[in-house]
């Protein structure tokens, strides 16, 4: 009977990439949060698994607006998420940057967490309320809007925790040029101790 339960209890999460695709990034955050309980996939959202350099920032943004779009995916997203529901306890979504968005806009599924990693297109769906625990990570500054006011718009819904970290879009990733050591520590660390409460509070 132990052992039924020890496997009924296991977690999958989902990570939903940026303009660039499935990248070593991505494929990092996912060892960073796959252990003996933790089963991570990363949904690739371009159906021929294209990987942008990040040389090429303009390109995968125009690729992935006129490609992918923040509509088009989430019925594909909801069906593969509500899947799994029925075959783990637990599940969760880290996105960045455009996967950010669209795991914004999945919040109102029965999840039981979502991780919001600069996504600066939430802006435009505050409309959306989460159902479930939601962090949104944000950077000090963004060029094309004003970070501060959406994390005071963001504060006030209930569920939502919003944190702001010292650098720019993309301040996680040590391959971009955004790269901020000290802020990528001090989110992931967040990250895994928001997934460590939300395991805390459903046992």
């Amino acid at each position: 009977m132990e052992k039924q339960n020890e496997v009924k209890m296991k977690r999958k999460v989902f990570i939903l990439h940026e303009i660039y695709g499935v990248n070593d990034f991505i494929k990092m955050q996912a060892e960073a949060y796959s252990n003996a309980n933790t089963s991570v996939e990363c949904i690739s959202l371009y159906s021929d698994n294209k990987i942008f350099p990040y040389e090429q920032e303009q390109q995968a943004y125009a690729y992935y607006i006129n490609k992918i779009g923040f509509d088009t995916p989430l019925e594909q997203l909801t069906e593969r998420i509500l899947g799994a529901r029925s075959h783990y306890d637990e599940v969760l979504l880290i996105g960045f940057s455009v996967g950010a968005t669209l795991a914004w806009r999945l919040s109102t599924l029965p999840l039981q967490g979502i991780v919001c990693v600069y996504g600066s297109r939430i802006r435009q769906y505050l409309d959306v309320i989460p159902s479930c625990p939601t962090l949104v990570i944000l950077p000090r500054d963004e060029k094309s809007f004003n970070v501060h006011a959406l994390k005071e718009t963001l504060g006030t819904l209930p569920l939502v925790h919003t944190s702001q970290y010292q650098g720019h879009h993309g301040f996680m990733d040590c391959n971009n040029s955004n790269y901020c050591y000290k802020s990528y520590l001090q989110a992931q660390n967040e990250i895994s101790q928001f997934f460590e409460d939300i395991n805390y509070a459903s046992a």
